[in-house]
């Protein structure tokens, strides 16, 4: 970790360095610009009785040099901007080692109860799973990572190919910080794709009217003829002044279907240029994985490049987000510039209008693929875990919550040798089962996503995950606490039922009836998950569900969480021990919280 802290501190370092240079030399460009100008004034002001030819000659002689001036400065500028993103990101990574995520987004409304997993593990939200992993810059790529997320692999061939891609992802830093700074420029939408898909089926009015490719060329001819002749031959200004008229008209004719074209695509020229740049970064990198090649190949085929072509949309965009400046207005007059930009739209769609959703799913796996070859960059102290050929097993070393601080986090090892097969861990309140119980389950995603996870060693069987921790009552849906876990579980055998192999992990089962209840109900539900042939992790305060060792030898184990009484102290080691929990603490912490009993 010291390594990754020195990269990242000499990475803020480095680009504040930049930075500073930058801003002495935009300074020096600025006082160089007012320099200028007053050279200008006097000059004017010396040559105020010389012919028009002299002054024409001076504000050349300085405005060249200020434009040239003014270009640098642009260039400057831009690299500043960009140096100081470097900066801003840097610091965040740093922050981000001493678990403070907060400068990148948790997803929290991605946050859903009615997920197999999803509220038990905190994957979203403040300081959670989500927002330690992401770093994209799209929302196309966003929505991915959080399917990603929901939705972890299932297959070992498929696990193994997106490792293959996340670890060449974790040895190109360079790469990663570049996509995210030149992305951060401008996000875009969830809606972006839609928009354009919309576009695309919107049928061509322009192209299709030969008129209008006719006009385009000739309405600019008879312009130069009449300008060839107000200078050579005296052509009457009411010629002109007909054909301005009749240029206007022309011109403003089809308004209504431009301007509702122009706003099908409104504001999304800056957003397109910054995907054009993120494309053509994929487009010019050397991948060596399987995955990463494929999407390399989706943006380079034989149309051409797609940054070149998204380049061009942005261009297109932008023309028609002038069209009411003054120059706008001019050259639609004498140029006809709207039908030609309408018409050149409507022929970029139908040239790669088939290409560009491929183009958009490329980049969006490329920015999620970089957020997970960025959490495996982070963390070089994990490891990747084995996956079984045959279900099921987990069995592993010294696992840790990737959330609980390095140094303060307690480690245990898990083993769930085979189906079926159910791991029943007692122990005291505050002993650390729900912790342990979300360490196996977050270790359990992060391998099946195809990450290291936080473990001296780890092996599992790609299954579906399904948790049950923490149920909520709903007062809307007029559901109690009972009811809605009663769902959850039902939830679980409906799916093993139809064949679902499955990985299941429940806290404390049936937690909202009275004592009896509950020791015959969950007697009776780990006996129906053995016989369905399923496997996982069950933690109860309840030590009557130790005995089930005994009624399925081999199928049963039991581990526990101690809460040692030591005199007047409660001690909590943390530590998984073998068998069946002994002490309790309900009644120790009430007398020690001067609770009469």
């Amino acid at each position: 970790m010291k390594e990754i802290i020195c990269f990242y501190e000499h990475q803020v370092a480095r680009h504040t360095a930049v930075r500073d240079r930058l801003h002495k030399q935009i300074y020096r460009l600025g006082t160089l610009r007012l320099l200028l100008v007053a050279g200008a004034a006097a000059a004017i002001w010396l040559c105020r009785e010389s012919g028009w030819m002299i002054w024409t000659a001076t504000a050349i002689v300085f405005a060249v040099p200020f434009v040239m001036l003014m270009v640098r400065h642009t260039q400057l500028f831009a690299r500043k901007t960009y140096a100081e993103a470097m900066i801003r990101l840097n610091a965040s990574e740093r922050q981000g080692i001493d678990y403070d995520f907060s400068a990148f987004d948790g997803a929290p409304e991605k946050t859903d109860a009615h997920h197999p997993f999803s509220l038990d593990l905190d994957l979203f939200g403040n300081q959670s799973l989500f927002q330690s992993v992401n770093r994209t810059v799209t929302e196309m790529g966003k929505s991915l990572l959080v399917n990603r997320f929901l939705q972890p692999l299932t297959d070992k061939s498929a696990i193994l190919r997106r490792r293959q891609a996340i670890r060449e992802l974790a040895s190109k830093t360079h790469f990663r910080q570049h996509f995210y700074v030149t992305g951060s420029s401008g996000k875009g939408s969830k809606d972006d794709m839609q928009l354009l898909t919309a576009l695309a089926k919107r049928s061509a009015r322009f192209t299709a009217n030969p008129l209008w490719h006719v006009l385009t060329r000739l309405i600019p001819v008879i312009w130069l003829f009449l300008l060839a002749g107000n200078i050579w031959w005296e052509v009457p200004f009411s010629v002109t002044g007909w054909m301005f008229a009749a240029s206007f008209l022309l011109a403003n004719l089809p308004g209504k279907r431009i301007h509702r074209l122009h706003q099908s695509v409104e504001k999304m020229e800056r957003v397109l240029r910054v995907y054009s740049l993120l494309m053509e970064q994929v487009e010019k990198e050397l991948f060596c994985s399987e995955e990463l090649m494929s999407v390399q190949q989706l943006l380079v085929s034989r149309a051409g490049k797609a940054s070149w072509a998204v380049k061009r949309l942005s261009r297109i965009i932008d023309a028609l987000d002038q069209r009411f400046s003054m120059a706008g207005l001019l050259l639609n007059i004498f140029y006809l510039r709207d039908i030609r930009q309408a018409i050149s739209l409507e022929q970029w769609l139908k040239t790669h209008a088939q290409h560009f959703e491929g183009w958009f799913e490329a980049m969006a796996t490329t920015d999620a693929l970089c957020s997970l070859g960025g959490f495996a960059f982070n963390h070089p102290d994990y490891v990747y875990p084995d996956i079984a050929d045959a279900g099921f097993r987990m069995a592993g070393k010294a696992l840790g919550h990737p959330l609980l601080h390095r140094e303060k986090c307690v480690r245990n090892d898990v083993s769930v040798p085979k189906c079926p097969y159910f791991l029943v861990i007692t122990g005291a309140n505050m002993a650390g089962k729900s912790t342990y119980l979300r360490t196996v389950g977050v270790n359990y995603l992060l391998a099946c996503m195809g990450l290291p996870v936080y473990a001296d060693s780890l092996t599992v069987y790609p299954a579906s995950l399904m948790t049950s921790l923490r149920t909520a009552d709903s007062l809307t849906a007029n559901e109690s606490y009972f009811f809605a876990e009663l769902k959850r579980l039902k939830a679980i055998i409906d799916r093993l039922q139809a064949g679902e192999e499955m990985f299941i992990i429940l806290d404390e089962v049936l937690k909202g009836t009275n004592s009896k209840d509950k020791q015959t109900g969950s007697l009776a539900l780990i006996r129906q998950l053995i016989a369905q042939k399923t496997c996982g992790l069950i933690a109860t305060h309840d030590l009557l569900l130790g005995t089930l060792e005994e009624a399925f030898p081999g199928e049963v184990g039991n581990a526990c969480f101690e809460a040692d009484i030591s005199g007047d102290e409660l001690l909590f080691t943390y530590r998984l021990r073998k068998g069946v929990a002994r002490n309790m603490n309900a009644c120790f912490l009430m007398k020690k919280m001067g609770i009469t009993l």
